[in-house]
């Protein structure tokens, strides 16, 4: 075997080894992952998570999670708890304390602060008869599953698992919360996870800023329209309604006596239209072709127009 195959085979079997494990978490996970669920839904404080070594890492990310989806949450390292960040953890918290072996010494002294306030705890380990597991509230027992570390040392399917176990929780909350899209994007406001979740209303022009005329305005004065508010194009208004758009083409098409004409002589009816709470890719979508503009509307009624520049701007493209 070649040491290019050496090195992509290694790597399969680590995989390998960590998708087992998963997979047998999964279908091991009992009772006490819904007992956990529900500590956590009644935490009027902070999730607190607690870890040492990797299983301090895995904390640290875990807290991100859940603090990304709505769910207030910090990391507090064990030994620096012990020289006074045991402040940080009150009884309106709730902690997850991380720990492979669940016999990890730095931690004694944030699990007896948990037990001393009545803070509720859920701890996360490998042995059922270790310490962090009998002083518990909730329990989360890790499956007996063998590090993908080819000398079994190095943390490797058991902080995988632990991994997949925060993303667990954190999603599980998030369904029992109904937290959805746009609660996401008040926690993602930067990038382009941001720019994915802004809705139309956050970027259209609205007012006087609107290109419209009537049916019955003359293209001369159409025309100053859409020169003046600078989109390219107008709405053409009825009652308050929306009835058509003239556009670069419609004008293109109408070029022998235009100036004779008016604006319901050359529209094109029933244009597409978004609404203000649909988010920005949805418009983007809606611009196929050689569309760059659309109205927004509501219950017909122009409220708001959007370019493809607005969407370039907030960084949707």
């Amino acid at each position: 075997m070649t040491e290019t195959r050496q090195m992509i085979e290694a790597g399969r079997d680590v995989l390998r080894i960590e998708s087992a494990a998963l997979s047998q978490f999964a279908d091991a996970l009992d009772d006490s992952f819904a007992q956990a669920v529900q500590i956590l839904l009644a935490t009027r404080g902070r999730i607190v998570i607690s870890g040492m070594g990797k299983s301090g890492h895995v904390a640290r990310k875990m807290a991100a999670t859940f603090a990304s989806t709505g769910a207030p949450a910090q990391f507090v390292h064990p030994g620096e708890a012990s020289h006074g960040d045991l402040g940080m953890v009150t009884p309106a918290d709730s902690l997850i304390v991380l720990s492979n072996s669940g016999e990890t010494p730095e931690l004694t002294d944030i699990i007896a602060h948990s037990r001393r306030f009545k803070i509720p705890l859920i701890g996360v380990a490998k042995k059922p008869d270790s310490t962090l597991v009998r002083q518990s509230d909730v329990a989360i027992l890790l499956p007996d599953a063998a590090e993908a570390c080819p000398n079994g040392l190095a943390p490797t399917t058991s902080t995988t698992l632990t991994l997949a176990l925060g993303d667990a929780l954190a999603v599980a909350l998030m369904k029992q919360r109904d937290f959805s899209p746009e609660n996401f994007r008040v926690f993602h406001p930067g990038g382009k996870l941001g720019a994915r979740l802004v809705k139309v209303g956050d970027l259209m022009h609205s007012g006087e800023e609107m290109p419209l005329v009537t049916r019955d305005t003359p293209m001369s004065e159409t025309l100053l329209t859409i020169t003046q508010k600078g989109f390219g194009t107008a709405g053409v208004i009825e009652d308050g309604t929306l009835i058509g758009v003239i556009t670069d083409g419609d004008l293109r098409r109408n070029m022998t006596g235009l100036l004779d004409r008016t604006a319901g002589d050359v529209m094109s009816a029933d244009p597409k239209t978004i609404g203000a709470g649909e988010l920005a890719e949805a418009a983007l979508a809606e611009m196929s072709g050689r569309v760059t503009t659309l109205f927004v509307t509501a219950d017909g009624a122009p409220v708001g127009i959007v370019h493809i520049h607005d969407l370039l701007r907030a960084g949707v493209v």
